[in-house]
């Protein structure tokens, strides 16, 4: 699997770099418009929380994009984080496909 070495951007510095400060809004004005506690938008916003398939599908209506933007830039940075971390590199490559019958 080909991964670059640069980190991805995290869906938050995206939420906050791309939606929250170009559009003026606070993590409390957000946190209103997807029916959640402002801990939860905190969260997304320092990374502490990842984006599920339900918040994904809030992200979208709220900001008029699709639920697969968010889960994409989630997963980008989930696969990032385990192909540069030793511990799990080691486990994946201790993994053999099986044998196919011909």
């Amino acid at each position: 699997m080909l991964m670059t070495t640069r980190r991805p951007a995290t869906v938050g510095e995206i939420l906050t770099e791309e939606f929250l400060q170009p559009l003026g809004l606070t993590q409390a004005v957000l946190a209103e418009a997807m029916g959640v506690q402002r801990k939860h938008v905190n969260e997304l916003c320092n990374d502490r929380r990842t984006v599920t398939a339900a918040t994904a599908l809030i992200l979208a209506r709220v900001f008029g994009n699709s639920p697969d933007f968010w889960l994409n830039t989630q997963r980008r940075c989930d696969l990032w984080t385990v192909m540069n971390s030793p511990d799990q590199r080691a486990r994946i490559d201790r993994a053999r496909p099986l044998a196919t019958a011909a």
